[in-house]
């Protein structure tokens, strides 16, 4: 059992995944997201459909949005812009979390497109709730509770929006609920109402697609390419990414770790490439002396939607280079792995 500050909320294992199995209902009857297959998707009439529907949902007020970069996130801002102009506020935070200059990055692109985008630093209150954690569940709970009951909490109270307006996909609700991993922004399909525990509503104008087609609507709305193709980044960022408790060193190994990965492996156009940082030291060899390092496992995965996917096949000099790389250039790490097992049974986050 952990206990996480705000409002005070008891949050167990349990709790979740009977939350789960719960269906939401309205008026007694059951309500079910009907999917939108890429096939089926017109990207034009979706977009107006969605424009008209924010709109109408947020009449004279303000909304907000938290931007991470990914995909799902970039769609729903430059759509809300689309729909609401200035009257959506968007903000970046910073949860010390991030890959090698995401934060910075991010941003600039946005104003570039003429869309402001206000940099909240929050890293202290994230290594904060996530100190002594090592529980994959509780260590996303901690996240979601600290993202949204305090960080954005207080850019909502500050900017008075009634309104968030996020980016959650189908596959995000499908994994939820089939208790696969509790994501960060699933709530109202898990029976949580966001209007009573946080304070807002929720608007999901995404939900009904999964990633191909976001990409579809991503480039219909104008969106460059280096933003509609980018590679998938879990919400929790690179906390996703650790195995054991999460500190700024961890964080510093592993987001090296990322960026080496990242830049060796874009040649193959994989779906996602990933690196992970193991918890337990291992044996190796520096200087001729033993000594006891670190372990990164290299995942890349060749998929269409994130529910099934494959590892990426690619030539063994290029696995031994990516090797070499991280273990000169992370002094610490002695031990580099590629994992070879597809989804399921394995899942493309190890947390």
């Amino acid at each position: 059992m952990t206990i996480y500050k705000g409002r005070s909320i008891v949050v167990t294992a349990f709790f979740f995944q009977q939350l789960a199995l719960l269906k939401l209902k309205r008026g007694g009857r059951k309500m079910a997201i009907e999917e939108i297959t890429v096939e089926k998707l017109n990207a034009e009439r979706f977009i107006e459909s969605k424009i008209r529907e924010i709109s109408e949902a947020v009449v004279g007020g303000l909304a907000i949005n938290a931007l991470s970069g990914g995909v799902d996130s970039a769609t729903v801002t430059a759509l809300g812009h689309r729909a609401l102009g200035e009257r959506l506020i968007t903000v970046f935070i910073d949860n010390g979390l991030m890959r090698e200059g995401e934060p910075e990055e991010v941003v600039s692109s946005f104003r570039r497109l003429g869309i402001s985008v206000q940099l909240v630093r929050a890293q202290e209150e994230f290594f904060k709730a996530l100190r002594g954690i090592t529980d994959p569940e509780a260590k996303r709970e901690a996240i979601a509770q600290t993202f949204y009951r305090e960080v954005l909490a207080q850019s909502i109270r500050k900017s008075k929006a009634k309104y968030l307006l996020q980016g959650t996909i189908l596959t995000d609700v499908d994994e939820a609920l089939a208790k696969i991993k509790r994501h960060h922004n699933v709530f109202v399909q898990l029976g949580i109402d966001p209007q009573k525990e946080f304070g807002y509503r929720i608007i999901e104008p995404l939900v009904q697609l999964r990633k191909p087609g976001v990409r579809e609507v991503a480039e219909a709305l104008g969106l460059p390419t280096h933003i509609y193709k980018r590679m998938p980044f879990p919400g929790p960022a690179l906390a996703t990414r650790i195995i054991g408790e999460i500190t700024p060193e961890e964080v510093r190994i592993v987001r090296k770790a990322t960026s080496l990965t990242e830049g060796m492996l874009a040649y193959t156009q994989a779906f996602q490439c990933l690196a992970i940082l193991h918890r337990d030291k291992v044996t190796g060899v520096r200087d001729n002396e033993r000594v006891f390092g670190r372990q990164i496992e290299i995942r890349c995965w060749d998929s269409v939607d994130a529910r099934t996917a494959t590892p990426t096949e690619m030539s063994w000099s290029t696995l031994t280079l990516l090797a070499k790389r991280i273990t000169t250039e992370i002094p610490e790490v002695v031990s580099v792995t590629y994992n070879i097992t597809s989804k399921p049974p394995s899942t493309m986050e190890p947390i």
